[in-house]
């Protein structure tokens, strides 16, 4: 049997506007999805529609055992972190020599099936090479790691990540002289922050702008602003939604000493805290127990 694991991501800045081809900023985090792989002569059906079509796209059986710190259905990249993992455990398994580029894009391949076509490479690209990640377009690129300390509130509220795609893409399209100016303020706001991972007062400045022009493209929900608040209110240096919106995740950027804090005052609210950092490192395998 063959072991291997992906971390979940974060969107920094620029989500939706990316779907544009503009700017985002995607960092790897410590939560990781755990996929164990075994030869079998017949496939045990999984649970998972993108473990079913990792197998049917490598061409093989096998029976499959999964461990998740990653919430689902919240835009931490849950799904990107389950088709990665389980295609290089597939890959390890079976022997079948497939590098890591032909692994990536396979990945991003069996999202797109599951997904419909809606799947952005961003997440599984990110799984796959971990650290933080500017998308430009078609264009993806390694930034230099940065020891970013965040505080991630689960809302507990699922959101469905093409609905909120075509939500956006609809008003683009029924009102472009409101769109399009936001969806390029977003863009500002992605180039700006690069500028500025030295500074982390500035930083969340930044974000909490960000967060802001996403709510104006109607992306937002109630639980989500709650914890974006509740999190500033304890000392938060910035907070916003990260993902497709409509539910999920946010975050908040913190300082070490106010980490503890803006959890607890996450948690009040009825949601989930997770205390994180960067992730350097993508898909890895693990010591098979």
């Amino acid at each position: 049997m063959a072991t291997w694991s992906a971390p979940g991501k974060v969107f920094l800045f620029g989500e939706h506007a990316v779907v544009y081809g503009k700017p985002g900023i995607a960092m790897a985090i410590k939560p990781r999805v755990m996929v164990t792989v075994r030869r079998a002569k017949r496939q045990k059906k999984p649970n998972s529609s993108y473990i079913a079509e990792c197998f049917r796209q490598m061409g093989v059986s096998g029976s499959v055992y999964v461990r998740s710190q990653l919430p689902s259905s919240s835009g931490l990249g849950s799904s990107a972190a389950v088709t990665v993992a389980t295609l290089f455990a597939i890959n390890d398994e079976f022997e079948m020599g497939k590098s890591p580029e032909e692994l990536s894009s396979l990945a991003h391949i069996v999202e797109k099936n599951v997904q419909k076509g809606r799947a952005s490479a961003t997440d599984t690209y990110v799984s796959t090479v971990g650290g933080m990640v500017l998308i430009t377009g078609n264009t993806k690129r390694r930034l230099p790691p940065q020891p970013i300390q965040l505080v991630i509130g689960n809302s507990l509220t699922h959101h469905n990540t093409s609905e909120m795609v075509g939500k956006v893409a609809e008003l683009k399209r029924t009102r472009p002289q409101i769109a399009d100016p936001i969806i390029e303020a977003i863009a500002a706001v992605t180039k700006c922050s690069m500028h500025h991972f030295n500074n982390p007062r500035e930083l969340g400045n930044l974000m909490n702008m960000n967060h802001a022009l996403l709510d104006a493209l109607g992306v937002g929900h109630p639980q989500i602003s709650r914890l974006v608040l509740a999190a500033r209110a304890a000392g938060a240096l910035g907070a916003k939604v990260t993902g497709a919106g409509g539910g999920g995740c946010m975050f908040a950027l913190c300082s070490k000493s106010a980490k503890t804090r803006v959890a607890g005052a996450i948690e009040a609210c009825d949601a989930r805290a997770i205390i994180t950092t960067i992730d350097t490192q993508g898909v890895r395998k693990e010591k098979d127990e």
